[in-house]
């Protein structure tokens, strides 16, 4: 199978192919070394920067053999709050489009170049922040993984279907709540979610629950077809902001527990285990660190401090942050 490797990041990045025999199998400085290099005479032949290329490959844990097709954790930046600082100016006010900031596209462009895997929107029932023509330009200019979160609802999933979205999570969606509060309850409505799943994964997009982190969800989510749990990490970002962080607090510990054993049971249930809700700068490493995570999904803490450093550097802090946890 082609393998390709990404040099530089965005509109002047290079894509060239490569076909590995066998997994590099020795300590990292070889490699690193030779990527060095290679970065070093690209910039001086043909302008190009190198210098995000080890982000992307990645480094495998010691101990291991180590691929360069190593799997590594993902950063899905959602973008809605940057939507919302722009509705909260211009909601409604159709005379001044031309005059409407912050665009969501353009902050999709940023959080790339500053290492986005994956670009997450929320398109909501109401359009309190991402509208439909932010998503028609999303679709067309995303040049990673595009992720829709959305209610399953019939409109939804055509919506999701015409445009050809790489991922869908399917969320619940009240119109009283300020953001999603909880996870969706499949069991409770089993039939319609493998239903929708199945319409989904008819067309090629990749089926993701955000779901609690309850056994018997886990394996309702199964049961319906999805193919990635998204765990709901908000319990866990509450106990960690009221202990300060201090895993000596018996509820602190109760609550990464009960992340760490849900994503266990989504491994082992053939499913990816992704997580996600109020992660932040500080609460992050811990949930980055569990065993066979591969997504987080992180929106309010990366727009709240791209205010004061924009938006690629938060972007490139977290996936900093991530990585380096996901590493240990």
């Amino acid at each position: 199978m082609d393998r390709f490797i990404l040099f530089g990041m965005g509109e002047t990045s290079l894509i060239t192919r490569f076909e590995p025999r066998r997994p590099f199998q020795g300590d990292l400085e070889g490699p690193g070394r030779a990527v060095r290099i290679l970065g070093r005479a690209l910039d001086r032949f043909t302008g190009l920067r190198a210098g995000g290329i080890l982000a992307w490959i990645g480094r495998c844990p010691e101990g291991s053999g180590v691929s360069l097709s190593c799997p590594m954790i993902q950063l899905g930046v959602n973008i809605d709050h940057v939507a919302t600082l722009r509705q909260a100016r211009y909601r409604g006010n159709a005379s001044a489009e031309a005059l409407q900031e912050p665009d969501p596209v353009l902050a999709a462009h940023e959080a790339e170049l500053g290492g986005a895997d994956i670009i997450t929107v929320h398109l909501r029932e109401d359009r309190r922040h991402i509208q439909d023509r932010d998503l028609d330009l999303l679709a067309r200019t995303v040049r990673a993984k595009l992720n829709l979160e959305m209610a399953a609802t019939d409109e939804m999933v055509g919506i999701a279907i015409a445009h050809k979205v790489h991922m869908v999570t399917l969320v619940p969606e009240g119109r009283q709540e300020v953001t999603t509060e909880g996870g969706l309850n499949v069991k409770g409505q089993a039939a319609r979610m493998k239903e929708v799943v199945s319409r989904l994964r008819d067309a090629g997009i990749t089926v993701s629950a955000f779901i609690d982190a309850d056994a018997t969800q886990i394996e309702a989510a199964r049961n319906a077809g999805f193919q990635m749990c998204e765990l709901h990490t908000g319990p866990y970002a509450r106990a960690f902001a009221e202990c300060g962080g201090d895993m000596l607090r018996p509820r602190l510990n109760a609550e990464l527990e009960a992340v760490a054993m849900a994503g266990a049971q989504i491994a082992a249930s053939g499913m990816r285990f992704n997580a996600g809700h109020a992660l932040n700068y500080f609460n992050v490493v811990r949930i980055a660190a569990l065993p066979g995570i591969s997504e987080l999904h992180i929106g309010h803490a990366i727009v709240s401090r791209a205010v004061f450093t924009g938006l690629r550097e938060a972007v490139r802090e977290m996936k900093e942050l991530i990585v380096r946890a996901h590493r240990r």
